[in-house]
């Protein structure tokens, strides 16, 4: 890690915290994690120049815009070489209604989720993409009926570790 400052329970909290609102001002920030407004930002500052804080966004509710429907799909690639990988990942970049594209391990390759404003929209998506020959041998597609929990912010506690003090003065959008 040359030059990544190590993190304390304060830089920790304050990761935290934006999570549960980025938009939030210093002042609530710094109250929030304990310390005086200055630091604070200088804290914030020096998380994201390290990287640990990538960007800023809005969560958007797509419902209140327009109807649409999430699809997962399974794709098998026909080869299995490192260019073939490059190059499906390279042109997968290029699709707006791809969210997710993860190389996965077990019966195929990857798992991608889809936005799509319908059924037919998704489906001419996907013959696009066979008709590019970027590889695809195979496809399955699931799409989502309902999605009962869908999580933005990362399980920081869980994934770290927090000691059991500095876990009891970190409040996580979960604990709400």
């Amino acid at each position: 890690m040359n030059g990544v400052p190590k993190l304390d329970r304060i830089d920790l909290n304050i990761l935290v915290q934006l999570q549960k609102d980025g938009r939030m001002t210093n002042a609530n920030l710094a109250e929030a994690v304990g310390l005086s407004a200055s630091p604070c930002l200088q804290r914030v500052k020096r998380l994201e120049s390290a990287g640990y804080i990538t960007g800023y966004g809005s969560q958007i509710n797509l419902a209140k815009l327009t109807e649409s429907i999430s699809v997962f799909t399974e794709i098998t690639l026909v080869d299995h070489r490192k260019e073939d990988f490059v190059k499906f990942e390279a042109s997968m970049r290029k699709v707006d209604e791809l969210m997710e594209c993860h190389l996965v391990s077990g019966g195929y390759d990857y798992l991608l989720r889809f936005v799509c404003r319908n059924i037919s929209h998704y489906q001419e998506r996907m013959e696009n993409l066979l008709e590019r020959n970027i590889g695809i041998e195979k496809y399955f597609s699931y799409i989502v009926l309902k999605s009962p929990i869908v999580k933005h912010a990362l399980p920081l506690k869980a994934l770290l570790d927090f000691p059991q003090h500095a876990r009891a003065n970190c409040t996580h959008p979960d604990d709400q």
